[in-house]
C-alpha cells in the first residue's frame, strides 16, 4: 500500500495519515468491465427467476486477476459467509421495506481484533469508493431480472458498513439503484445521521443476513 509522505523533520505515524488522502492516491474507482465479471446461479435454472425474493448475493474478487465472482441464490449458506469476514466480499439481498424493493448491500469493515480505528477508516473507505463497480456488477450479473423487472433500477440502496467501531458500524442510503451505480448519492448526510448508533434495522426483525451474521458472533 502507498502511503502518503510526511513532512521534513516529523516521523510519520498512524496518527498522522489521512485515510481518505491515501485512498484516493490508490487510484480512481475501478470501471467495471463484463468480461471479467463470472457469474455463478446456485439455484435450479428452472425456478432462479420466478420471484425476486428472497434473492441473494455475494461478490469476490481476484486481487491478482481482478476478476469479479457474483454467487446469485435463493438464501446465503453459512460456510458461504465465512469468507465474508476473511476476504473482502460483498454481499446483498433484495427486501421489501414499506411495501417498496430496498436493495440492502453488506461490508465487513472490522470485528473485536481489527488494526485499530485505522484499519477500519481505511476499509470503509476503499468500500465506499468501490460500491458503484460492485452494483454495476449485480446488475449485469443478474441482467435477466433487471430485463424482467425494470422498475428495480428506482430502489433504494441502503449499504450496511459492519463494525467494531461505532464511527463505522453504520448504515448509508445511496439512494435510487441507478444513480448509486453511477456514484451519485441521493444522500450524503445519512452516514453521519447513524455514525453514533447501530443502525435501526438491526432493531426490526432480522434478515437472512444478519441472522447468519449474528450466529457467527
Amino acid at each position: 500500500m502507498f502511503w502518503p509522505a510526511c513532512p521534513k523533520g516529523k516521523p510519520l505515524s498512524l496518527q498522522s495519515i489521512d485515510p481518505v488522502h491515501t485512498v484516493r492516491l490508490l487510484g480512481p474507482p475501478t470501471k467495471f468491465e463484463a468480461s471479467k465479471l463470472k457469474v455463478v446461479l446456485l439455484e435450479d435454472p428452472i425456478n432462479r427467476y420466478a420471484s425476486i425474493l428472497p434473492r441473494t448475493y455475494i461478490l469476490s474478487h481476484c486481487d491478482l486477476t481482478a476478476n469479479l465472482t457474483l454467487a446469485v441464490s435463493n438464501v446465503i449458506k453459512l460456510e458461504q459467509l465465512r469468507g465474508w469476514y476473511e476476504k473482502d466480499d460483498v454481499v446483498a439481498e433484495w427486501k421489501k421495506v414499506k411495501n417498496e424493493m430496498c436493495l440492502h448491500v453488506h461490508c465487513f469493515v472490522s470485528g473485536p481484533n481489527s488494526f485499530l480505528d485505522l484499519a477500519a477508516e481505511f476499509r470503509y473507505h476503499i468500500f465506499s469508493k468501490e460500491m458503484p463497480l460492485v452494483l454495476k456488477a449485480i446488475q449485469c450479473g443478474d441482467s435477466v431480472l433487471f430485463h424482467d423487472n425494470p422498475e428495480l433500477l428506482d430502489s433504494t440502496v441502503r449499504v450496511y458498513f459492519h463494525s467494531s467501531s461505532k464511527k463505522y458500524n453504520r448504515m448509508e442510503c445511496w439512494g435510487p439503484l441507478k444513480d448509486a451505480m453511477e456514484g451519485k448519492r441521493a444522500d450524503q448526510l445519512q452516514g453521519l445521521i447513524n455514525r453514533d448508533r447501530p443502525p435501526e434495522k438491526w432493531r426490526s426483525p432480522m434478515s437472512i443476513f444478519q441472522a447468519l451474521f449474528a450466529f457467527l458472533l
